[in-house]
């Protein structure tokens, strides 16, 4: 019976021992990492490092929005130690020595204000692909009776200024790059959501975290997502209709009905691959419980699998 009193008392300093030194390794992880990058990775970006801080209290974490092409660019001439990357990485970006991670997805929306006269018929007909097609490639829509509204009253297209993921990758809707699309151009998903929020007869595009509120999970923000006709029947049916809230959108692009694009993979992208050990610990914990915070601040989760094959690049 002493034995195995004395045994017991082994394993809890064992056990007390192990919780110290976790908690002075953790305490332990000193250092500085920088970050810039897409608009659509920062507000969860934002939350990763004010959870991983408490964990880390002597880490400090400097984020800043400005782009997709702003954080590619940054990260590869080492300005910062990470860079925020909203689209899929070209060869020139690999050859200079991009590494890319994929941390979670999200999905670009067309948009309109949430006071548009046409929201309502909208969300009965929805949009063809062919037409936005013609209102942001070729131009050829240029008043809302191209939609079949009896108006002539302009189509006020808006883009965006900054080298962007998001345009990136709605232009890649049409096979298409950022370039070629049609509008005015404004800096910023906060921005072009202001644009379009002001303006009745506007027309966008923005990431899902600058539509809907993710405390309410609907689209409060002043601007509401435009309904794709999937099937190009001339109406949105029911299995078509999933802009309600993030649950019903995630929903959507979880099992492909929404389709990449305009769906996407999100990334933090190093130079080669990551050999700073806070910039690893970082990102093997957005990789692990970091997730936990993805679905609640309107991002799609990975599965099991697509988590597994990001995590072996930061071993």
């Amino acid at each position: 019976m002493k034995k195995n009193k004395i045994t017991l008392v082994a394993v809890i300093i064992l056990v007390l021992a192990n919780a110290t030194a976790s908690k002075v390794a953790a305490q332990d992880l000193k250092g500085n990492i920088s970050i810039s990058g897409a608009f659509a990775l920062y507000p969860i970006t934002v939350k990763w490092a004010e959870e991983f801080k408490k964990i880390n209290p002597n880490v400090k974490i400097d984020i800043q929005a400005g782009g997709a092409g702003k954080g590619i660019t940054d990260v590869l001439s080492k300005v910062t130690d990470i860079g925020l990357v909203s689209r899929d990485l070209n060869a020139a970006e690999f050859k200079k020595g991009a590494f890319a991670i994929a941390v979670t997805k999200d999905a670009v929306i067309p948009t309109i204000s949430a006071t548009s006269p046409y929201k309502k018929v909208l969300y009965e007909k929805g949009v063809k692909k062919e037409a936005f097609n013609h209102i942001f490639i070729t131009g050829k829509y240029k008043t809302w009776n191209n939609l079949g509204f009896k108006s002539e009253a302009p189509i006020h297209v808006y883009t965006r200024s900054d080298a962007s993921g998001a345009a990136e990758t709605w232009a890649k809707y049409f096979n298409k790059k950022q370039e070629d699309l049609q509008g005015v151009a404004v800096f910023g998903d906060p921005g072009l959501a202001q644009a379009v929020k002001r303006d009745p007869s506007g027309l966008g595009f923005n990431n899902i975290v600058y539509i809907y509120d993710t405390k309410t999970n609907k689209p409060t923000n002043g601007v509401v997502p435009v309904p794709i006709d999937l099937n190009n029947n001339g109406k949105l049916d029911p299995d078509e209709n999933f802009y309600d809230d993030i649950d019903q959108l995630i929903a959507a692009i979880v099992s492909g009905k929404y389709q990449s694009p305009p769906a996407r993979d999100l990334y933090f992208v190093t130079v080669n691959k990551p050999t700073n050990p806070i910039v690893k610990e970082f990102i093997k914990y957005i990789l692990t419980d970091g997730q936990k915070f993805v679905q609640e601040a309107g991002y799609i989760k990975f599965s099991k699998e697509k988590i597994a094959k990001e995590l072996e690049k930061v071993k």
